[in-house]
């Protein structure tokens, strides 16, 4: 049973929101067919993308890497050239969502961080399967040091990746893949509330395994469509927390106290330290998984977009 008294009052009244605005819709179920879940998941997320501060420039652009043309816009605050650049994987269990749906965050942290954003239309599941998106999110952010740098007015050397939940993962994957192929160097890592494992006893698995947005089922349903194959998943360009974390650069963690994730995120922080990366980190008590997108609304959703594009900032004087 849902505690509502756990909730900030703000992330409430917003979950209270996106709940009407999801009974116009055929509920969302677990399983197959999935092609009609993908249009209601991502009409809904399109409604939270409304509004927001509007950067200098925006413009769509594709990137071709791993035999396919990606979809990728491209955020500028300003004409200034040698602009630093954060790569950005938008979340949605690796099966749903969009540069679209989460184009108001992208938005945010432009104009935030004074940096340009790079938003990657990954490849979803289960039309593509590990380690599909991850290696097409890994050669994105090399074209984007490389080729990319000279034709969008970017530094390579002031370079960042940075996802919320399934582009969290994708974030810390596509920088392990960096640094054990001796890639382009990354200034930083943001990873919003990332999925670091699938361990489905930890204890936020269980103490919000209903009721809280994001549901353990779901959480099981998205694994096993983007890797269906149990024995890779505790492959470490899947699940990060397999992984030798020793050598990324810093790392700014953000987790929402009321989701099955937390529990796994604090992992992460726990091993970064252990392994002598930098790392920050910060939980924010009553809200969901994807609250970031509450910015509208919720507060805490506005003061977690504005500490990740301080740690941005703040990157460039290390």
């Amino acid at each position: 049973m849902t505690d509502t008294s756990r909730f900030d009052p703000e992330m409430l009244a917003f979950q209270a929101a996106r709940d009407a605005d999801a009974a116009q819709y055929p509920p969302l179920q677990v399983g197959f067919p999935f092609e009609p879940q993908r249009a209601v998941n991502d009409a809904l997320n399109l409604i939270t993308a409304q509004g927001g501060p509007v950067p200098a420039e925006m413009r769509d652009l594709w990137v071709a890497a791993r035999g396919r043309r990606i979809f990728c816009r491209l955020y500028r605050p300003s004409a200034a050239k040698n602009l630093p650049l954060v790569v950005y994987f938008h979340g949605g269990g690796w099966v749903w969502s969009s540069v679209d749906t989460h184009d108001r965050l992208a938005r945010e942290i432009c104009t935030g961080s004074g940096m340009a954003v790079l938003s990657v239309d990954y490849a979803l599941s289960p039309e593509a399967k590990f380690p599909q998106a991850m290696l097409e999110c890994a050669a994105v952010t090399e074209y984007a040091a490389g080729a990319g740098a000279a034709e969008w007015g970017i530094d390579p050397t002031r370079l960042f990746v940075a996802g919320d939940s399934a582009g969290a993962n994708l974030a810390l994957a596509t920088a392990l893949a960096l640094r054990d192929r001796a890639g382009p160097a990354l200034a930083g890592i943001v990873a919003f509330y990332p999925v670091c494992d699938a361990d489905f006893t930890r204890p936020s698995y269980r103490d919000f395994a209903t009721g809280y947005g994001l549901t353990r089922e779901r959480m099981e349903f998205y694994w096993n469509v983007y890797v269906p194959h149990e024995a890779d998943r505790s492959h470490p360009l899947a699940a990060p927390l397999h992984a030798d974390l020793a050598g990324l650069p810093p790392v700014l963690v953000q987790l929402a106290e009321l989701d099955v994730l937390r529990s796994e995120g604090e992992a992460l922080v726990e091993k970064l330290r252990a392994a002598g990366v930098a790392v920050s980190h910060e939980t924010f008590a009553g809200v969901v998984h994807g609250f970031l997108r509450a910015t509208s609304g919720v507060a805490k959703a506005r003061k977690a977009v504005e500490g990740a594009c301080a740690f941005l900032r703040a990157q460039l004087q290390r």
